[in-house]
């Protein structure tokens, strides 16, 4: 398998995953907005910040309101983690990887694409938001679904479930951070309002039956933080996405070094969680592992995705 086109089926799992994990993140904030009280005060630019995108946004917007940050998240092709440019993204590398991945996969993705362009005013009005990203949610899992029940379990397949899981688990982290921030800004101790937090977290990534099965407590910040980053059996929690990462590299080539690696690394890491981190102290950690994935991305790439001649 070249190593353009391996690198190709990578994008696509993980911009599709990207795709639906910041309508995930949008939908958050957008409950959120019903559920908490109205002497609550919710900053949407904690989205921009949580994707350390302040510098892009910055230069294209004054005003940092929900409406420019979710015109930002959603439809601005300046920022190369939009729906819009992930999308583009998406589209190209499907179109020259037509021979390895499903040929169903073009016509959904152009489907999809055609949905957002028509109606991302929708998405960015706040009246139908809910509808509008609930498809595009719905659309990405069509596309998922697709390519996991039908694909053979070649090089390509593994790439692009190396792909999936790394954006995941990055994203897993963001919706988190998403959680912790929205609880910084509540001043007082308010532990109903803090329920309404971690459960709509819950909830934005369909763990919140999982989560009642599991725990059998109440919604608790250090509760769902343990159980996001450390149930195996949670197909978003980082410690799931993690075994999937380190089974896919061991199916790939020349693998034995950089599996090694990982583990060491994200052994050590894992001893920083105490398990009853909160607030500041948990998005600290987060930030730990979210520089822990771009590393994993970077030692991927330079192991199968050298720059071309």
């Amino acid at each position: 398998m070249l190593s353009k086109v391996a690198e190709r089926v990578y994008w696509t799992a993980r911009y599709l995953e990207r795709i639906e994990s910041t309508a995930r993140l949008i939908t958050i904030y957008d409950k959120l907005l019903f559920d908490l009280p109205r002497s609550v005060s919710l900053s949407w630019y904690n989205l921009i910040s949580i994707n350390s995108l302040q510098s892009d946004f910055d230069e294209r917007f004054s005003v940092r309101d929900e409406r420019n940050v979710v015109k930002f998240m959603l439809g601005d092709s300046n920022n190369p983690c939009s729906v819009v440019s992930s999308l583009a993204a998406i589209r190209e590398n499907v179109r020259t990887t037509r021979d390895v991945v499903l040929q169903e996969t073009w016509e959904l993705t152009n489907e999809l694409n055609l949905y957002v362009q028509e109606n991302l005013q929708q998405g960015i009005n706040r009246s139908k938001r809910y509808e509008f990203l609930d498809t595009i949610i719905k659309g990405c899992q069509q596309i998922h679904g697709l390519l996991y029940g039908n694909m053979p379990h070649d090089a390509a397949w593994w790439f692009l479930r190396l792909g999936r899981n790394l954006e995941r688990a990055d994203m897993t982290t963001r919706n988190l951070d998403a959680g912790a921030a929205a609880v910084l800004e509540v001043i007082e101790d308010d532990t109903y309002v803090r329920q309404i937090i971690w459960g709509t977290v819950l909830r934005s990534l369909n763990a919140e039956q999982g989560y009642r099965r599991t725990v059998r407590g109440p919604v608790s910040g250090s509760m769902v933080a343990n159980y996001l980053l450390l149930d195996a059996n949670l197909p978003r929690s980082i410690e799931h996405c993690f075994i999937s990462i380190l089974d896919s590299c061991e199916k790939l080539p020349q693998s034995q070094p950089l599996v090694e690696q990982l583990k060491h690394s994200y052994d050590k890491l894992s001893l920083h969680f105490d398990g009853e981190t909160n607030g500041a102290a948990l998005r600290a950690y987060l930030n730990e592992l979210q520089i822990y994935l771009a590393k994993v991305h970077t030692d991927i790439r330079e192991l199968w995705f050298p720059k071309y001649s």
